[in-house]
């Protein structure tokens, strides 16, 4: 049995993938996956994925450079979320960041913390491509 057969996709034909930088376990980033873009993130061992908003596939990194080489991928036991571990290349937020989750909810609920450092200035980064 191919092991992509044990995958749940939702009615939308999507899985989520949760994006882990293998070195140090830090969650980077979650974004849509369908069957396509699995199989393109396989064949290449970078990450790419479907954007609901844009209706089209990307990779990551591809206006950045900040590129993610896979490292490991699994699923798991429902087979309904996908993690896939990588070696990241500069920031994995297109905010800038390592991380999409660089704000951490604090005083009850009250108030926002960021918790990182922005690595670049995103308007350099896209303008200069």
């Amino acid at each position: 049995m191919k092991s992509l057969e044990n995958l749940k996709f939702n009615a939308d034909g999507l899985i989520p993938a949760i994006i882990q930088e293998q070195s140090t376990g830090r969650v980077l980033m979650m974004a849509w996956m369908n069957s396509d873009s699995l199989q393109k993130t396989i064949e290449t061992g970078k990450t790419w994925f479907w954007s609901r908003s844009r209706q089209k596939y990307w990779m990551k990194g591809e206006s950045s450079g900040h590129t993610q080489n896979v490292q490991d991928l699994a699923f798991d036991c429902d087979g309904d979320t996908l993690l896939i571990q990588v070696e990241q290349a500069g920031a994995a937020c297109h905010e800038g960041y390592k991380s999409c989750f660089f704000r951490s909810i604090r005083d009850g609920g009250e108030g926002v913390e960021l918790n990182d450092v922005r690595l670049v200035d995103p308007n350099e980064v896209y303008a200069s491509k």
